[in-house]
């Protein structure tokens, strides 16, 4: 396990490839499902009204905190903390453009998520999945790490409960939100 700084991504990551494990998410309603939110709340996407946009991330780590043995060569593992960061940052834009409300997703409780979201100043709630309603339903892609399942990076955009747009993989996951963005902008299309 090495330690590492949360924020910053080696330049040498390798790149994630599309091994088609997201294929057949546009256009499934999504569950009717109650997550657990970092604000103490639950919340269901199959009730959601207008668009939502949901980012889908492996697990955050913490600044000092060893990874796993060789996170850095899982294609698309690393990178949670500044892709949330991108979303933070940029909210305000997502917003203009018709965002209802942007969420983070992983499979770590919410008692851990909530030091990412005190952390990193995060003005939205990460949803947990630790039970793995959400992934069994929708088969979102996974990967089995030191008796951990944790979810593939992708993003979900969900309109008013029925995902729309997928995008998978995600890299370099610092751009995440501004590739969203930059999809809104250009007309939603597929």
């Amino acid at each position: 396990m090495s330690l590492h700084d949360p924020l910053n991504l080696p330049p040498d990551l390798p790149v994630p490839r599309d091994d088609g494990g997201a294929r057949h998410l546009a256009g499934m309603r999504a569950p009717d499902l109650a997550l657990a939110a970092t604000d103490g709340g639950s919340v269901n996407l199959s009730r959601l009204p207008g668009r939502t946009v949901v980012y889908v991330y492996p697990r955050t780590g913490r600044p000092g905190v060893p990874l796993p043995d060789g996170w850095d060569a899982i294609p698309g593992a690393r990178g949670c903390t500044p892709q949330s960061c991108g979303f933070r940052d940029h909210l305000r834009e997502l917003e203009a453009l018709g965002v209802a409300r942007v969420f983070g997703l992983s499979t770590q409780d919410s008692e851990y998520q909530r030091e990412a979201v005190e952390r990193l100043h995060l003005p939205f709630p990460l949803l947990s999945d630790a039970g793995l309603g959400l992934q069994r339903a929708l088969r979102l892609p996974s990967f089995q790490l030191d008796g951990m399942t944790l979810l593939k990076r992708l993003v979900l955009v969900v309109d008013d409960g029925t995902i729309v747009h997928v995008f998978y993989p995600v890299f370099p996951p610092d751009r995440s939100a501004e590739e969203v963005i930059a999809w809104i902008q250009a007309g939603s299309s597929s």
